[in-house]
């Protein structure tokens, strides 16, 4: 009993209860970043500390309770190893040298790798999770289901809100190719499931609510990546609607300011979508504070990389300008303080047009993401033509590069363009809303278009 209530009495100085939100004094210094087993030594927890940050943000993984093997996850060894990480002294400096702290979790501080909401141990998990955190035993987050949240800090104008996700309690099972033996790993592959989720429509909801709050900068923090895709592993695009979904949402909210945080990865880098939701989108990967490869090895496939750090362990640094046109500083660090990577961008280049306004469609009409998805079959497809292509046949498109991967193109044959489209150019099309009807089929690049019957299968769509 001595010893239990020892334990709980060194989580409680290593972690008392973080301040809630509201707080108005300025953040200007956040650091960030996932993944540290508690057995080993965790250097660059003093780095971090040296900094004085504003915001300590953990994306996960924040220990490890299942690296052995020969021993059966229980709610007994995910307390044990929390309390484990709760004694590493470096982590009790940084915690003490942080105004704030927030944290997520991924699989292996949930309990079991790459789990998701069949984890049989989840609420246990939760629990043990909000004690190593220090949240009040009053506090409503302890009987919600799953353990998203999200706080504001900093004045009225200079606001910083922190959204932390949970990928895990609701998260439905992925599913696996088989086993390469190149990578030595079974990849997933997508999961296209009628009702197959990342957020749970619970979390989804709540989501929507917090995006609608006031705020200058939010960080959208996800323990597993959004934005790069080309990976066999854990990643927003092994259930493609979901991110989908997330794209939707933030556009449909007029959310500006939007960073996303992720970890997981035991690697760092910065990706970024421009053209995700109407102004840079960026995904900043920090993994892991001492499970990286510490040997070289090559970057992987990721098309939307910015930049990267593919070995060595790290943490993420943001700093926040807040004079006249404010501007965010990102920077990966590594265990040194040095920076390996990073870039700035103003606020002002964070912003949209404002909340989009989606048009239902009619019944038995879909959307270019649903179409691509129905190759060989006869669908009817709407959308808004941002670009067009060809000099005889022309494709109509549905992203203003048409080699972007969620481009969707109607074609439109020579031999179609008769009647109302006898004279139709780049001009009748672009800016216009059409709705198509015929085949969906993929050309000899790879790209799915829609090919009419006849002319009679396109129409120009009013407003």
């Amino acid at each position: 009993m001595r010893s239990r209530i020892l334990a709980g009495l060194l989580l409680a100085l290593a972690l008392a209860p973080a301040a809630r939100g509201d707080d108005p004094k300025l953040v200007t210094k956040i650091v960030f970043g996932s993944c540290v087993d508690q057995d080993k030594p965790v250097p660059i927890f003093d780095t971090m500390a040296a900094l004085k940050p504003d915001l300590l943000l953990l994306l996960g993984d924040n220990m490890y309770a299942d690296l052995d093997k020969s021993v059966k996850v229980t709610p007994d060894v995910i307390r044990q190893k929390y309390q484990q990480m709760a004694k590493v002294p470096g982590f009790i400096k940084l915690k003490a040298a942080s105004a704030h702290i927030l944290g997520t979790w991924d699989d292996h501080d949930y309990g079991k790798n790459d789990a998701g909401a069949d984890w049989e141990h989840k609420d246990a998990a939760q629990k043990e999770f909000h004690d190593f955190f220090g949240t009040p035993a009053d506090d409503p987050l302890r009987k919600q289901k799953g353990i998203y949240r999200a706080e504001v800090y900093g004045p009225v104008g200079k606001r910083v809100q922190v959204i932390m996700l949970d990928t895990r309690y609701f998260r439905s099972p992925l599913k696996k190719g088989p086993f390469n033996p190149t990578l030595r790993y079974a990849p997933y592959l997508q999961n296209n499931d009628e009702g197959a989720t990342m957020l749970g429509a619970d979390q989804w909801k709540w989501l929507e609510a917090q995006l609608k709050k006031p705020a200058e900068v939010r960080l959208l923090v996800s323990s597993i990546q959004v934005i790069s895709e080309e990976h066999p592993f854990e990643k927003w695009t092994t259930i493609p609607k979901e991110r989908e979904k997330l794209y939707a949402l933030l556009n449909s909210t007029g959310a500006n300011g939007v960073v996303i945080l992720s970890g997981d990865r035991h690697l760092a880098e910065i990706s970024v979508d421009t053209k995700a939701v109407g102004y840079p989108l960026y995904d900043i990967t920090s993994s892991g504070f001492n499970q990286a490869n510490k040997g070289w090895r090559a970057p992987e496939k990721n098309s939307a990389r910015l930049s990267g750090m593919p070995y060595g362990d790290n943490f993420g640094y943001i700093t926040i300008d807040w004079s006249d046109d404010p501007r965010l500083a990102v920077q990966v660090r590594d265990e040194d303080g040095d920076a390996t990577c990073g870039f700035k961008v103003r606020l002002s280049t964070l912003k949209g047009s404002g909340p989009v306004i989606v048009a239902k469609l009619p019944d038995g009409v879909i959307a270019p993401a649903a179409a691509a998805k129905k190759v060989n079959e006869k669908v009817t497809v709407q959308f808004a033509v941002k670009s067009v292509g060809g000099k005889a046949n022309l494709y109509l498109n549905s992203q203003t590069d048409f080699r972007a991967k969620d481009n969707f193109a109607v074609v439109l044959p020579v031999k179609l363009q008769v009647g109302a489209w006898a004279k139709a150019s780049a001009d009748t099309f672009v800016g216009k809303t059409i709705r198509a009807t015929g085949t969906v089929t993929v050309n000899k690049q790879g790209s799915v278009q829609l090919e009419l019957a006849d002319e009679k299968g396109l129409e120009l769509v009013k407003e």
